[in-house]
């Protein structure tokens, strides 16, 4: 890309944003452009597809807070006509000393690190582009390979397969090289960012899932060995001691997601259920509850407090 390129391109502009866009702000238009724009959408489209091009590099650059503050620096620069692109071809930048700008390095070589090659640096790699893929809850925690169709070249779709290490995080990306638009020195990367589908019973915090147990009042007065699924299929025993409250939080160690050399734990939160309705021996039981328990306050403690 030649030096009078790189300064040139406002990205903002291509994105539709404010310069003083949040990442949240950029992230959002970029999905509903990259949405309207993808080439699996608009096959055939070769203006529709350089828009995508154009909107996936703008992307790269504005998503990444170093590469973002580099190229405002930069661009800011230039637009107050620190230095210019000499005439008649020429690769030299002039005017100016850089070095309080750029700590000493040369304007040249920080857009050659945003993308990838300098003005006068030989063929360059093609675009760096992204997509974006939703994957379940467990294939999250256990990992998967996901199997694409996406016509990165203008010549179709294409069947690209990546995979999905375990224990991702929803917005997390992945880089498969050698999938992006094509270019004179080879073509770039892909990045896929993955959407992880809400499980119905468990979540996560950190390498720790969590789930919620439902138990009986019985068992949260008495006690009780309880058995809770795991997301692995089997099934872990958790002990419940005589009396455990509502929102008591049970650890079942290394039943949690393993990344790398890290495992996390099962953490079970203890939900003791009331029924709706009581009847017969049920309701003779619970009567006979009441006033054998009439000596033991459990608001004592609390009114107390509530009055201090």
């Amino acid at each position: 890309m030649a030096a009078k390129d790189l300064y040139e391109k406002d990205f903002y502009k291509i994105l539709g944003v404010d310069k003083k866009a949040s990442a949240d702000e950029i992230k959002k238009k970029y999905r509903s452009l990259a949405r309207d724009l993808h080439p699996d959408k608009n096959q055939g489209d070769s203006a529709l597809e350089d828009k995508f091009k154009a909107v996936s590099e703008a992307y790269d650059i504005l998503s990444d807070s170093k590469k973002r503050a580099e190229y405002d620096e930069a661009r800011s620069y230039f637009e107050r006509g620190g230095f210019r692109a000499p005439q008649g071809g020429g690769q030299n930048f002039q005017g100016g000393d850089f070095s309080d700008i750029f700590g000493g390095g040369n304007p040249q070589d920080i857009f050659a690190n945003l993308f990838g090659g300098g003005g006068r640096r030989g063929p360059r790699k093609g675009s760096d582009l992204q997509t974006e893929a939703t994957i379940t809850f467990k294939e999250s925690i256990f990992g998967t390979t996901l199997d694409l169709k996406l016509n990165t070249d203008g010549n179709g779709p294409q069947s690209i397969s990546a995979r999905v290490p375990a224990g991702v995080n929803d917005g997390a990306k992945i880089r498969v090289k050698g999938k992006g638009a094509p270019g004179e020195a080879g073509p770039g990367d892909l990045f896929i960012e993955l959407h992880v589908k809400p499980h119905a019973t468990f979540s996560r915090k950190g390498e720790n899932l969590l789930l919620t147990l439902p138990v009986t009042f019985a068992e949260a007065a008495l006690g009780a060995d309880i058995k809770v699924p795991t997301l692995s299929g089997d099934d872990a025993t958790v002990r419940l001691a005589a009396g455990t409250p509502t929102g008591r939080v049970l650890r079942v160690k290394g039943r949690g997601i393993k990344k790398g050399a890290i495992v996390g734990d099962l953490l079970v939160t203890v939900e003791v259920q009331v029924p709706r309705r009581v009847e017969g021996k049920a309701e003779e039981a619970i009567k006979a509850f009441a006033p054998a328990t009439a000596d033991h306050d459990i608001r004592a403690e609390f009114v107390t407090k509530a009055k201090s």
